[in-house]
């Protein structure tokens, strides 16, 4: 077993990933200001977890397998929690960046709509997905990871994560030859 982090290699480690991590939760579908939370809770439970982290892994995959415990964590209690306006939700995607300055900036109409009806139906592909395969599809497809390293963050074998990449792959493509109006 290798000696626990330095604080110099801990402090190395969240400037590098932490950028990943945020990704790696805007992946999941979450606003921005709930990604940025997430990626935090994760960040603080690597900063405890830290002397029992043993160098099987990088430390990349590590912060990731933290932060979809985390987010299964956060799905589990959101599920028990009472829904709040929707307008706060539209309002929350819209916003982002240290300023509070909306992004994308507005753009035309035509292009406005176009770009929701297509960010609307790849967003409803997605979320049809099972939880693990969306969240194993992501990090394949999106973030780049390894199969080794998918199969670690989401404590799968290999062939569990090849089925459930080639699933959520003829899931996706279904979904969005129709429209978005398949039953995924």
């Amino acid at each position: 077993m290798p000696p626990p982090l330095t604080p110099d290699e801990v402090a190395s480690a969240i400037e590098e990933h932490s950028p990943a991590l945020l990704g790696a939760a805007l992946g999941l579908g979450l606003p921005w200001s709930q990604a940025q939370d997430l990626a935090a809770d994760a960040l603080a439970a690597f900063l405890k977890a830290k002397d029992r982290y043993q160098g099987r892994s990088s430390v990349r995959t590590f912060l990731l397998g933290i932060l979809y415990r985390k987010a299964h964590e956060h799905r589990r209690q959101s599920r028990r929690e009472i829904a709040t306006d929707p307008a706060d939700a539209v309002f929350e995607r819209r916003l982002s960046g240290p300023g509070g300055h909306w992004s994308p900036p507005p753009s035309g109409p035509e292009d406005e709509a176009q770009a929701r009806e297509t960010a609307a139906l790849i967003e409803g592909c997605m979320a049809s997905l099972a939880p693990l395969q969306r969240a194993a599809f992501h990090l394949k497809e999106i973030a780049g990871e390894t199969p080794a390293a998918i199969c670690e963050i989401l404590d799968v074998s290999d062939g569990h994560l090849r089925v459930l990449l080639f699933r959520a792959r003829v899931k996706l493509r279904d979904c969005l030859e129709a429209g978005g109006r398949s039953h995924v």
